[in-house]
């Protein structure tokens, strides 16, 4: 009997065990992680780069998803590093799909801003598969330089 007991309670700790590690494989991060650099000049003959990276964390059952940034600022004059500043965190975004589903997500970010870009800091757009299904939608995000973002999600059809 105490054999019993001892293999109950040994499948009830390993079902325990095994439930964090399912919740953990509904997160997926995205494939298009960026960095960008730049560095700039300070009086003094100080210089300072600064480094911002992106990607986004996407959970495979609900379609919801996060924005993550991290960036470092280095600055140091010719013999010796005087600052070093690291800032980041995730946003979260709605849902691209209503329902719950197994999904798969992409996404990528338009360049920092340049002499090229038309609205500010650009945009990003993201991708989306229901996995069970032929469906796809993909998303448009860009700055309006107005104020909030517009964003556009459009399903695809299959030819």
């Amino acid at each position: 009997m105490r054999h019993v007991i001892k293999l109950c309670w040994a499948a009830a700790l390993s079902l325990t065990a095994l439930v964090p590690a399912a919740r953990a494989n509904d997160y997926q991060l995205s494939h298009n992680q960026r960095i960008s650099c730049s560095r700039g000049l300070a009086p003094g003959k100080l210089n300072t780069a600064t480094c911002k990276s992106y990607t986004y964390l996407f959970n495979t059952r609900t379609s919801e998803y996060f924005r993550c940034q991290v960036s470092l600022a280095l600055t140091r004059d010719n013999k010796e590093v005087i600052n070093v500043q690291t800032d980041g965190g995730c946003t979260k975004k709605p849902r691209i799909f209503e329902t719950d589903g197994k999904y798969d997500f992409d996404a990528t970010e338009t360049e920092p801003p340049n002499t090229n870009s038309f609205f500010g800091p650009g945009g990003y757009s993201v991708w989306a598969a229901d996995v069970g299904a032929q469906k796809v939608r993909g998303c448009i995000t860009i700055s309006s330089g107005l104020g909030s973002d517009i964003s556009k999600c459009l399903d695809m059809t299959f030819q």
